[in-house]
């Protein structure tokens, strides 16, 4: 395989991730990385395939997709997926108000663990403004743009 091709599918893998996120999240650039070294790049487009279908393809749309993922990462305590998945929410046009209700869902589900954590996650996504205080059109809900 030449090294263009190479580059060409790891850079479809990132578009992917792209297109629900936003972004490509930190531990997916470091999978990629040592798939191209070690010859498994089939591995991660697979996971990308999957990953794409499940989210893309699916009644529930991507807002709520999104949405979804957070609130099970946080029940499950885990912050930095369920960071890059707020994120993805309102990459996907989720509000702030959507994140709160599903922090304040986990609370009932996974108790104030989870719902402190979610409370964590959506106030560093708050935008603020050079005085460190909150901008009051985000308590609105609408989406936030990041």
């Amino acid at each position: 395989m030449t090294d263009d091709t190479l580059a060409s599918r790891t850079e479809a893998i990132r578009d992917r991730y792209r297109s629900t996120l936003g972004t490509v999240p930190g531990g997916v650039q470091e999978r990629l990385c040592l798939a191209q070294e070690f010859g498994r790049l089939p591995t991660e487009e697979a996971i990308a395939a999957l990953r794409h279908i499940v989210l893309t393809d699916n009644p529930l749309g991507a807002r709520v997709q999104q949405l979804v993922h957070f609130g099970q990462l946080l029940s499950l305590g885990r912050a930095h997926p369920a960071r890059i998945h707020a994120q993805g929410a309102l990459h996907a046009g989720a509000g702030i108000a959507d994140l709160i209700g599903v922090a304040e869902t986990a609370l009932i589900t996974a108790g104030v663990p989870a719902y402190s954590l979610g409370t964590e996650i959506i106030a560093e996504l708050l935008p603020h403004g050079d005085d460190g205080e909150e901008r009051p059109s985000h308590r609105a809900g609408g989406p936030v743009q990041l």
